[in-house]
């Protein structure tokens, strides 16, 4: 019975979203296209149950770039308009389009001429006809049983929320780079601004050798870098190869036993055009090169393929990127 009440809830509310998607008309691209050309904020005004939702919306606007703050409608007709000025877009949220307090602060923000972009349920409403640009988030019904608690209806006014800052997102050419300016904290903004550049290892931790070097000296290069790997370079340090400790494993497994491999040069065992990336790219990206390929370093090369560095997987471990 638990089940199948929480199931019945997830419908009404998941239906409540997808009926939305044919009712999206000009209003929708008109408001984003206020939004986009506001040269303030995008100040979103709600209350209640509403003002919750509000305060997400607000928060997702802003972290997407389109600055935005909250008001709440009853501390904005005691002082808090004052944070509002002339170059701002209003978002009001109200579902039956008559919240009173909302109501009390629209001749204020008219008097700015501010534009008025309202999500509500009900178009006949006195919030309706005062704004410039109509929303609808209605519904067919709430997903409480009691029909009294607010359930699909700000579920729908949320994803609609979301359909807004999306197609600002899309609009503007927003950038995973830009999110990161606004996200420094925490794994995500380490994983979308950490630059390769700032995990490799370079000048002498690279381990390097020459194409005729001997596996005694490929070896003893491994072992005192401690990156289970080498590069190969010719003598203007373009890239040639690279020897891992797999690369060993797999030759001693496959050579002529009468052959020691101490008796091979480098070049006779490296492996030939291997995986590499650019030092400015994310670090995000070495990981996912490594993942695809089941690796665990990559040689970092400039545009002429000379060796800069090598990223080890240890590496990325250690700044949290993983």
């Amino acid at each position: 019975m638990i089940l199948e009440e929480a199931k019945r809830v997830l419908r009404i509310e998941g239906d409540a979203i997808l009926a939305m998607i044919p009712r999206l008309d000009r209003s929708f691209e008109a408001a984003v296209e206020v939004c986009a050309a506001c040269l303030g904020h995008l100040v979103v005004i709600g209350m209640g149950k509403s003002g919750l939702v509000g305060r997400k919306i607000s928060a997702t606007l802003a972290s997407t770039g389109t600055p935005s703050f909250f008001l709440h409608p009853a501390e904005g007709i005691h002082g808090d308009l004052g944070m509002v000025s002339k170059r701002d877009v209003a978002l009001l949220i109200s579902n039956s389009g008559e919240t009173e307090e909302i109501l009390k602060i629209v001749p204020s923000l008219k008097r700015l001429q501010i534009t008025l972009i309202t999500f509500t349920g009900n178009f006949k409403s006195s919030l309706a006809e005062v704004s410039d640009w109509v929303i609808d988030v209605s519904i067919r019904e709430e997903a409480c049983s009691l029909g009294l608690a607010p359930t699909a209806s700000t579920t729908a006014t949320l994803a609609m929320g979301d359909a807004l800052a999306m197609a600002l997102l899309l609009k503007k050419g927003f950038r995973a780079e830009d999110f990161a300016t606004f996200h420094p904290g925490g794994n995500l903004g380490r994983n979308l601004l950490l630059k390769v550049e700032t995990v490799m290892c370079r000048g002498e931790a690279i381990p390097q050798v020459m194409p005729d070097s001997s596996m005694r000296e490929v070896i003893l290069t491994m072992t005192e870098k401690k990156l289970g790997m080498t590069t190969v370079l010719d003598a203007s340090r373009h890239l040639l190869g690279i020897i891992t400790d797999g690369d060993l494993r797999r030759f001693m497994n496959a050579a002529d036993p009468k052959q020691a491999i101490l008796s091979f040069s480098a070049q006779g065992v490296m492996t030939k055009n291997p995986k590499t990336i650019a030092r400015g790219l994310l670090a995000a990206e070495a990981i996912q090169i490594m993942e695809a390929h089941s690796i665990t370093s990559l040689v970092v090369v400039d545009e002429n393929g000379c060796v800069e560095g090598v990223v080890h997987l240890h590496d990325l471990l250690r700044k949290g990127t993983l």
